[in-house]
């Protein structure tokens, strides 16, 4: 639920997804149970954070915001990536894997080094079946010039 303030009459019930960077890892002992909880800095999601024209998130680690409430639970988060951008320095893409969790249950894996498999960040090429469909749909913009043809059966 999303409240602006203690006087905030119209609470909003949505999804609000935030970015952030992890620092701390912390075990909250209560001597029955536990509760992990992670301090994060959070990216601004006004400033520091932007799609870009293929589909993209695009964020500014730079951008930090909420410096008065960093802790969020473990259970709240999503694992994610940031990769550099090379297009746009200081932003990096966010790359988002699958939240199956992995157990290496025979033990064998001493070194780290069982890939785990990620979900691909594109969305998928469409299916082109005749050259013509190809300058059909995209226009001549993949069309090369000054070299010959080659067919490929």
């Amino acid at each position: 639920m999303q409240v602006v303030s203690a006087k905030d009459k119209n609470p909003i019930v949505s999804n609000m997804g935030f970015y952030g960077v992890i620092q701390e890892i912390w075990d909250l002992d209560y001597q029955k149970f536990r509760i992990p909880v992670l301090r994060c800095d959070r990216i601004d999601n006004t400033s520091g954070l932007v799609v870009d024209e293929l589909g993209f998130t695009l964020v500014d680690l730079s951008k930090i915001r909420h410096r008065n409430d960093q802790f969020v639970m473990a259970s709240q988060v999503k694992r994610v990536f940031f990769v550099d951008d090379p297009m746009h320095r200081g932003w990096s893409v966010v790359l988002s894997i699958s939240n199956s969790e992995y157990n290496d249950v025979t033990g064998d894996d001493v070194l780290g080094d069982i890939r785990i498999e990620c979900e691909p960040f594109t969305r998928g090429i469409p299916n082109i079946d005749t050259f013509d469909d190809l300058v059909g749909e995209f226009g001549s913009e993949n069309i090369r010039d000054g070299c010959e043809d080659i067919w490929i059966d």
